[in-house]
Formats: structure tokens, sequence, C-alpha cells
């Protein structure tokens, strides 16, 4: 007879978190002061003020891809695995019906708005989960959202195995739908 052993799910430690943010900012800051402005204008801004979808930052998200690719060039399977935990646990603490109703989208298009806010850097991802209304409406960065995963796959030829328990997807954070909020198809 064999016996089922119940895994804990394995959370982000603080180190983890502190290294993910510090390689966005640092992928950012290569690029100069131009999208450093837009940026600060992001969590500056009155979101009454608005003029429509989208931000001029868009403009930069390859770039900062690119930045951010160099950095994680040389990163272990282990650290990656680490720095894609990190990233699912952002992607899905904001899977939350009140951010997108500000950023509308189908279910890939949340998950790609949300990586648009994780690209962002933390103070930015932390303006939004403390007030949606500082998110902007159709935005996206699809890249991102599977990022440090697509880098393990082609360095090492799978798929990194986080052991969180928990998924990206959109409209599976039961903390963020509420049951009479949850779109027909129901949770991921």
């Amino acid at each position: 007879m064999t016996e089922t052993v119940e895994q804990t799910p394995k959370w982000p430690t603080a180190a983890d978190e502190a290294r993910f943010w510090a390689l966005i900012e640092t992928a950012w800051e290569r690029l100069g002061p131009e999208p450093a402005a837009l940026r600060r204008a992001l969590l500056t801004r009155d979101p009454e003020d608005d003029e429509g979808a989208g931000h001029p930052i868009d403009a930069w998200l390859d770039r900062f891809l690119g930045a951010l690719r160099d950095l994680s060039a040389e990163l272990s399977s282990w650290e990656l695995t680490d720095l894609d935990r990190v990233l699912e646990r952002k992607l899905h603490d904001i899977d939350r019906a009140d951010i997108h109703d500000v950023t509308d989208g189908s279910d890939d298009g949340f998950l790609y708005a949300r990586g648009w806010i994780v690209a962002l850097g933390r103070d930015y991802y932390e303006a939004v989960r403390a007030d949606p209304a500082m998110a902007v409406l159709d935005i996206d960065c699809e890249e991102m959202c599977y990022f440090f995963g697509h880098l393990h796959q082609e360095r090492f030829g799978e798929w990194p195995e986080t052991g969180s328990g928990i998924s990206r997807e959109s409209v599976s954070n039961p903390a963020g739908w509420p049951e009479e909020l949850i779109p027909a198809g129901g949770r991921s």
C-alpha cells in the first residue's frame, strides 16, 4: 500500500521577492530617464483624467524585457524557478475582480494586463493593489506573465516546477473573485 504525502505549497521567500523587484528596477534603470519619468507619472496621475486606453510606457516594454533577459542570462535553474514562483504569486495576488473592472479584458487579456502591472515595478504594483483605480484600461505585457518560466525552458529544456500550488491564470484567486463575480466559464 502506498501512502500519499501531501506537499505543503512553497511560498516565495523575502529574499526571492527582493531579488525579483531588484531585477525589474535594474532593467528599467538601464533604459534611462525617459521611461523612469513615465513610470513616476503613472504613480502620481489622477486616474479620473485618463484619456483612453494604453500608456506611453508601452513603447519601452520590449527594451525593458530585453534588459531583463540580459540580467537573467546567467541565472541557474533554481534561481529562475524561484523568480518564476515570485512572478506567479504576484500575478495571483492581483487576480481580483476589482482590478479586472478597471483593466477589462478576457481571461487571457486580464492575465496580460496583470503582467503589465508587474512589469512596471513594485511601486506601481503596490499602488494598483491598494487602489485598483490606479490601473490602466487596455494594457498588456503577455511576455512578462511567463518570463522566467520561458527562460528556464529555453536554457534547461523544461518548465520550472514552482511547487506553489497556485495558478497565475485569470479568475483562479478565490479571494479576489467572490462567487457572484465569477464570469461565465468559471474559475481556471
